[in-house]
């Protein structure tokens, strides 16, 4: 028998833009199973914001009464009742001690056939579990079984042609200095910090004391802190652009000025989104002097000469211009395509999905060869609006399986196994160990969309006719473990809190 609260939406977990029904539908075609009745029942769905729907379903009376008759011809064969023989108690008897009951269990398995049903005839495309509250559904003695609910579904467009596009295609020849510049930084990884005479130049280190003030207010100060020369630097909380051009040539003894965009996980609520000066008091200016490449080296490198370990820095600066062109390809189609994307998505979706949303930037850059540095640079760049760079990987995410569903591109059995042997590769895990940690960061689902994607991405490149044009060169990008603004840090990709009822928030 069917219980109310176990056969609703609201049973299931929160799912991803990639898997959500309004109701499982049943299994076709089993052996013995027998059609399913369908229910009479009318559906009225109207718009009530971007991607959001409210839908009323009238279930018909007679379909009720019959479901409750069935159910109480059955209690009373079966029922047993202080005072009665074994199914001899009365009818009105049986109806008085079970029509609650009876009444829940008819509850639970209408709503189930309707939602199937619904979900059959309608083509709703949910995003998340419908707002259907079971508990204050009752069925009324008399008249039809009428529930409602809002549920976020899929943006509905048109995909324009996304077939023989014109595309330009960042080409370069790596040279001998682009791998001294990759040897150095792998090589800076275990370099040691000495004191340096004279100006600071690019790649050097600072020690340096940093106020921070907003408009007139001081708003953060940190003592002793080391920041590398790079073109940007990263702090935890926000990013300086340009941080290289201020502060190349600075000395021991001499103060500059730069600029702190502040990201969404700022501690302070009204600094996100603004920027924040910080006067930095150099104190002392050091270089890295780098590692020899000796046997010890390359054995933790797994390269046996010098030679095999340049020849793997190449395979690096490849995987990333591979990376480099898909991203750039990415941002071209959905910019080509952008007339079948200007739906707004709603903020609380965009919060759900920013941490997931993240996840998949931050795996694909591992897939590209980007050391770790570099990645949480990446990553912080991309936390400076955390809802705007969700919202555009949702469009590309929604473009790019609309266009896997037109196509019918669909992952074979052991293509996930293989990726996940591919990143255990990567990182010198176990496939099982890679797995696991992915079950429990809930991202299967999110590796299968991306695999997806990149399938229906593919079939975009393969027909596409392409202009190749120089890479530019990217600028690099040092991080800091320092706050621009102490204090407790807000988690950018956080769930929103639950709304609390008028009336609890009202008291």
């Amino acid at each position: 028998m069917t219980d109310g609260t176990d056969t609703t939406p609201e049973a299931a977990a929160e799912p991803t833009p990639e898997t959500t029904a309004v109701a499982e539908k049943p299994a076709e075609g089993e052996e013995g199973a027998e059609p399913k009745k369908k229910i009479k029942q009318t559906v009225d769905i109207k718009d009530v914001g971007p991607c959001k729907k409210h839908i009323t379903v009238t279930v018909d009376r007679a379909d009720v009464d019959e479901s409750i008759e069935k159910k109480f011809k059955e209690l009373v064969g079966e029922s047993w009742i202080p005072g009665f023989r074994p199914g001899k108690a009365p009818r009105q008897v049986v109806i008085r001690k079970f029509k609650k009951d009876v009444n829940d269990r008819v509850k639970g398995e209408i709503l189930l056939a309707s939602l199937e049903q619904l979900a059959d005839e309608f083509d709703v495309a949910p995003l998340s579990p419908p707002d259907l509250k079971t508990d204050n559904l009752e069925i009324p003695d008399k008249g039809d079984f009428v529930y409602e609910f809002n549920v976020e579904v899929r943006p509905h467009f048109d995909l324009p042609a996304y077939k023989g596009l014109n595309l330009k295609k960042p080409v370069r020849d790596f040279t001998e200095a682009d791998v001294d510049e990759e040897q150095t930084r792998i090589l800076s990884n275990e370099g040691q910090l000495v004191p340096k005479d004279g100006p600071a130049e690019k790649g050097d280190y600072l020690i340096v004391d940093m106020t921070t003030s907003f408009g007139n207010d001081k708003v953060g100060e940190a003592k002793e802190i080391t920041l590398r020369v790079d073109d940007t630097l990263s702090f935890k909380d926000g990013v300086a652009a340009k941080f290289a051009e201020q502060m190349v040539g600075v000395k021991a003894g001499e103060k500059r000025t730069v600029e702190v965009s502040m990201t969404d996980a700022v501690a302070v609520d009204r600094l996100k989104g603004q920027s924040v000066q910080a006067s930095l008091d150099v104190k002392d200016v050091k270089k890295l002097r780098l590692p020899e490449i000796d046997e010890g080296f390359l054995e933790r490198h797994e390269c046996k000469t010098a030679d095999q370990f340049r020849e793997r820095l190449r395979l690096v600066l490849d995987y990333r211009l591979k990376y480099s062109q898909r991203q750039s390809a990415r941002e071209q189609v959905l910019s080509l395509i952008a007339s079948a994307a200007t739906w707004e998505l709603p903020q609380d979706l965009l919060q759900r999905q920013a941490r997931k949303t993240l996840a998949r930037k931050v795996m694909e850059m591992r897939e590209s060869g980007i050391g770790e540095d570099e990645i949480r640079a990446r990553q912080r760049m991309l936390e400076r609006d955390v809802l705007s760079s969700t919202a555009m990987a949702l469009k590309e995410h929604f473009v790019l399986q609309k266009i896997a569903e037109q196509e019918k591109l669909e992952l074979e059995p052991n293509e996930i196994d293989e990726e996940i042997e591919r990143i255990a590769a990567q990182y010198n895990e176990t496939p099982r160990r890679i797995r696991a940690q992915m079950e429990r960061d809930d991202l299967m689902e999110t590796l299968a969309a991306q695999l997806i994607e990149r399938k229906a991405l593919d079939l975009i490149l393969e027909s596409a006719i392409y202009e190749e044009i120089p890479l530019g060169k990217e600028g690099g990008m040092a991080t800091s473990e320092a706050q621009a603004v102490p204090g407790e840090m807000k988690d950018p990709t956080a769930a929103p809190p639950e709304a609390k009822p008028a009336e609890e928030s009202a008291g």
